[in-house]
């Protein structure tokens, strides 16, 4: 799954592939309209208030994409922008690109410690008020900072592993295996049928991948135990066990000193999926429609696995972080004001006439509100905060 997303020769996000309207794959709340951006600024407000006002306040962007979210937090004009030091977090180069065309990115060491020695020999000192300032890098900041990082939909797209469950509570794992493997397709034929190819060679083909299913070694069989303890999972029921999940939190949580990490995405109790099945938690994304099995063509489309609440849960422990909210986008939205804005753009539309342009505008962020609460859609997504254990 990492070589099918990210490898640098030929990985889905590698080659810039990703969220977006017009030449996008799929599209994430941020796609919706400015709105999502405005109320994850004011909640970026409220964390800047908790944490004393701190300047510099670090907003870390992770899997920023073409860096969309930053935008529409910095349109909106958060309280925080003079002490703000954004830094969008994206592996894709491609992306990171994007990010340079609509934003306004400083090298990261000027904005990671804008310091000034007031005499020589003397230590340098931060600069306050020289916010908002921007930087782009492709892993996590080095830390210890104060702040707020926010996962939109990047939890998913991180590398897990298949168990299947068997009999007497054992596990198998489900690994990607190259070529036919018994039981599984063989490999398409090389010539159409009835022509012979006895007089040239066969052409060069991609390779054909396949599942396969062996005993899961002891240390994944130990996770999926902690992950399903006190559910009851049926023989042959699969499950994801978000591996990467935990190294990505013990970097974050390296990242800050004092603040939160906010991971928002798609994410269901374990015995919902696995009364789903794979079929049910594993999809794939091309071109704003559902792709094929994620064994198709490795970097031609998105994969993306809904996370077990039990696995986040855990591995947030692990790294000795707890959970401070766990709700629904629609429930949190809410009481970020989403209805506020709603009400002033639906008095808006009403107030003018229907091809008046802020009309027309009002209008579009009352069905951007509609799209981000929806209850079998974005609204639906889980919103975990997550702080330093007292």
């Amino acid at each position: 799954m990492d070589a099918a997303l990210y490898d640098p020769a030929g990985g889905f996000f590698a080659r810039a592939g990703g969220a977006g309207r017009a030449d996008g794959d799929f599209l994430t709340s941020v796609e919706v309209g400015s709105l999502f951006g405005a109320l994850v600024g004011r909640a970026v407000d409220g964390w800047w208030d908790q944490l004393g006002r701190p300047d510099p306040f670090l907003v870390v962007d992770a899997g920023a994409g073409r860096g969309q979210l930053a935008r529409d937090v910095l349109r909106a004009g958060p309280r925080c922008a003079p002490a703000l030091r954004y830094v969008l977090v994206e592996r894709s180069a491609g992306l990171r690109a994007a990010q340079a065309e609509y934003l306004p990115l400083e090298p990261a060491e000027l904005v990671l410690g804008p310091a000034v020695a007031p005499e020589p020999d003397e230590e340098p000192v931060a600069v306050p008020g020289s916010g908002p300032m921007v930087t782009a890098l492709e892993e996590l900041p080095a830390g210890p900072a104060l702040g707020v990082i926010v996962a939109n939909e990047l939890a998913d797209n991180l590398p897990f592993r298949i168990v299947e469950r068997t009999t007497g509570d054992g596990w198998n794992e489900i690994r990607v295996a190259e070529g036919p493997v018994p039981g599984s397709p063989g490999r398409p034929p090389a010539y159409p049928p009835g022509e012979d190819p006895s007089d040239e060679p066969e052409p060069a083909r991609a390779p054909v991948f396949a599942e396969l299913a062996l005993p899961a070694d002891d240390g994944l069989a130990t996770l999926a135990d902690r992950l399903v303890e006190g559910h009851d999972i049926p023989v042959g029921a699969r499950l994801p066990v978000p591996t990467a999940l935990v190294e990505w939190l013990r970097s974050a949580a390296a990242t800050l000193r004092r603040g939160v990490i906010v991971v928002i995405d798609y994410a269901a109790p374990v015995e919902e999926l696995a009364a789903r099945g794979q079929a049910g938690w594993l999809r794939t994304y091309r071109a704003q429609r559902r792709g094929g099995s994620p064994l198709d063509a490795p970097g031609s489309q998105d994969i993306t696995a809904d996370v077990p609440l039990e696995g986040l849960r855990r591995a947030a422990a692990t790294v000795g972080l707890s959970v401070l909210t766990e709700t629904t986008q629609a429930e949190w939205l809410h009481r970020l004001g989403v209805d506020e804005f709603v009400e002033e753009a639906r008095a808006a539309w009403h107030g003018r006439a229907a091809t008046d342009l802020a009309a027309i505008a009002a209008r579009s962020r009352v069905h951007e509100a509609d799209a981000l609460l929806d209850p079998a859609g974005l609204g639906a997504h889980r919103v975990t905060i997550l702080g330093r254990k007292v």
